[in-house]
């Protein structure tokens, strides 16, 4: 015997797909049902004083009632008339099932993450220390487990351990980006924990300061010089991870992914870090994807620190998306499946998904409209805008708007500012939904205004 029995309220134009939604999710929610249509077709425009007039009581026996999500009104009205629970569900009947938990539900693991994030403050000599610490606190709410302080090449700080220790102070953790040897010096007395770089060029001196260092090759092409400097690392009882560079591409990009896989193959149990910012920082694109396909490309590999930085302006999100990213690809790697419909906050420019009412249930909302407001849609490649007046369809919402009748100031800024967003989605191919904000993942903003759609 199921352990609830739900009333589901619908439309007309619904009924069909509803019933097939449900002989599947009903086994897999278990939960018994019936469905009630009303005599309207398109089930967004109930409302809760129509349905108490056409539908003034129902039978007992029901666990709740599950109206439209689109349905308007007070819903504590129907509770009190049908005396039991009555609920919206989702706007669309699609996500019935995660509306019942079936669909997208995380792993109680998500969200461990294997790779550290090393977040660098690119040329900190030439900032103030309200400027570093700004940046510095940016990047731990981004995610972010290192601050690492960036120096100048060529240039010799004396501010370097005022810094670090100020950072430290603030519970960061600190790496120092330099081959000064007065810099790192005072960078590591004042609490630096991690130093890059160290090569030939400065292993002999390096050696003999109690810190962690990255060690990268002299010559990128010829990871193979890091074992002299992972000898001496070694000997002097020093810790050290190897990062054998990333290239831009067109650099030897995808010679650079062969260098890490032979330096692992060559060296299976030594810490690996890979600098990323020479792909994000250089590659005019939008970096969630490059981040994604990096981090599983670390996390397979098991390269368990990254290097990320965020100066150029495409970038300014890049170690937000790594550190999504990272519990993303742990999750895929570790639990043998693909990194998708688990977290979908890196899918920004499009949507993870698109529903559409279609031309026919389109030509019934425009049949059924009584009032002068005005329902926005975007479908099929065009805008639509529908009142009790008429249906104007279009991909120009500027001719759409000398179209329709004049309406005063406030409805003029509603229908721009709606129309703004519609246009957007139309672009990009994103889903639209009326008086709600567009979906950008996890950069997205939710709409606080008071909506004039009355």
């Amino acid at each position: 015997m199921s352990s609830e029995r739900i009333l589901f309220i619908t439309g007309r134009l619904a009924e069909f797909s509803l019933r097939k939604v449900l002989a599947d999710l009903s086994r897999a929610a278990d939960f018994d049902y019936e469905v009630e249509v009303m005599g309207i077709s398109v089930a967004a425009l109930m409302h809760v004083h129509w349905l108490l007039r056409k539908l003034p009581e129902i039978p007992r026996g029901y666990s709740r009632v599950i109206v439209p999500g689109w349905c308007q009104g007070p819903i504590e009205e129907l509770e009190s008339a049908w005396g039991m629970r009555v609920v919206r569900g989702p706007r669309e009947l699609h996500d019935l099932p995660e509306f019942f938990g079936k669909k997208r539900m995380k792993p109680v693991d998500y969200g461990e993450f294997e790779i550290e994030i090393l977040a660098e403050i690119n040329h900190a000599p030439r900032m103030s220390d309200s400027d570093i610490l700004a940046q510095a606190a940016h990047y731990l709410e981004s995610g972010a487990d290192i601050i690492d302080v960036g120096c100048i090449p060529g240039e010799s700080w004396g501010r370097i351990g005022d810094v670090v220790r100020m950072l430290r102070d603030e519970g960061c953790r600190v790496s120092i980006d330099s081959f000064d040897r007065r810099e790192v010096e005072q960078g590591v007395e004042a609490g630096a924990e991690l130093v890059l770089s160290c090569n030939s060029t400065n292993r002999e001196w390096g050696v003999q300061l109690p810190v962690e260092w990255v060690v990268i090759p002299d010559e990128p092409t010829r990871w193979e010089e890091m074992e002299e400097t992972v000898c001496v690392l070694r000997e002097g009882g020093r810790q050290f991870r190897l990062d054998p560079i990333l290239e831009p591409i067109g650099f030897g990009f995808a010679n650079a992914l062969g260098r890490y896989l032979s330096a692992r193959k060559h060296w299976p149990e030594t810490p690996m870090m890979m600098g990323i910012g020479n792909v994000t920082e250089l590659s005019e694109s939008d970096t969630a994807g490059m981040n994604l396909l990096l981090a599983g490309f670390c996390q397979e590999q098991q390269i368990l620190s990254v290097l990320a930085t965020e100066v150029i302006n495409w970038g300014r999100s890049a170690v937000k998306e790594f550190d999504l990213a990272r519990r993303l690809v742990r999750h895929a790697v570790k639990h043998k499946t693909l990194p998708k419909h688990v977290d979908s906050r890196l899918v920004m420019l499009r949507d993870v998904r698109i529903h559409e009412l279609g031309e026919e249930a389109l030509k019934l909302l425009a049949g059924q409209i009584r009032d002068a407001n005005f329902r926005i849609f975007v479908e099929r490649g065009e805008l639509h805008l529908i009142n009790r007046d008429g249906h104007w369809r279009g991909t120009d919402p500027f001719e759409l708007f000398e179209q329709i009748p004049p309406v005063d100031a406030g409805h003029a800024f509603y229908l721009g500012y709606e129309l703004s967003k519609a246009t957007t989605a139309l672009t990009l191919g994103k889903q639209y939904r009326q008086d709600e904000s567009l979906q950008w993942g996890f950069l997205t903003i939710e709409e606080r205004g008071r909506h004039k759609r009355e």
